[in-house]
């Protein structure tokens, strides 16, 4: 268990298709120290050029999260805002995109997760979400991503009830919620607050929702 907790930020790219939304996630590495394996959206802990880069994409060192978001994109699944929606990162993606075509309209925030003091790893994690548009196929990096995708909020909660992929708590619970969007627009305009489950949770859902394996 851990007293400390870090700022971190997630990002939820939502494109349509022709059926409905589908959102991009990652699989985390297998070599990660916390849920290695599991399903999750791009993102990670707020650093410090965050604030840097906070300042140069919106205006201002507050806005340290929603570049740490953008950031963790580029840099786990390679996709960059572009003037519509997210194309490809540079192969330097936060140096080659010292002018990101950004604005935080654009990256509106969801939720905001704060970590029970029992969780091994405790974030303060904010989620934001951006419209791709038409985006190219994401490229994972191979260390903190070892796969990335589109899939339907639906269609990822029956691969999880089917046990195709495994889904943490905070995970699972935006997934239930976007499963309500049927459009990005929808997706975007979405906000919700966070809970903890409670005790018909941990009752009715698998233990990897809320322990990784092997605690």
């Amino acid at each position: 268990m851990s007293s400390v907790i870090r700022h971190a930020a997630s990002v939820i790219a939502v494109r349509e298709v022709r059926d409905g939304a589908e959102v991009l996630v990652i699989e985390r590495s297998a070599d990660a120290r916390f849920l290695p394996g599991y399903v999750a959206f791009p993102g990670g802990a707020v650093e410090d050029r965050d604030a840097e880069l906070g300042a140069r994409w919106f205006g201002s060192v507050a806005e340290a999260a929603r570049a740490c978001a953008v950031r963790e994109l580029m840099e786990e699944v390679g996709l960059a805002p572009a003037p519509v929606g997210l194309g490809p990162a540079a192969t330097n993606p936060v140096e080659g995109h010292a002018a990101v075509t950004v604005s935080a309209e654009r990256l509106p925030r969801l939720a905001r997760w704060v970590a029970p003091p029992d969780v091994p790893v405790r974030f303060d994690a904010e989620y934001f979400a951006i419209d791709a548009g038409y985006a190219v196929d994401p490229v994972p990096d191979g260390q903190e991503a070892a796969a990335a995708w589109w899939i339907s909020p639906a269609r990822l909660l029956a691969d999880w009830q089917a046990g195709a992929c495994r889904l943490y708590w905070p995970t699972y619970f935006t997934v239930r919620r976007l499963s309500g969007c049927s459009t990005a627009a929808d997706v975007l305009a979405l906000r919700f607050e966070t809970r903890e489950p409670d005790e018909d949770d941990l009752a009715r859902l698998p233990r990897s929702v809320f322990w990784q394996d092997g605690e």
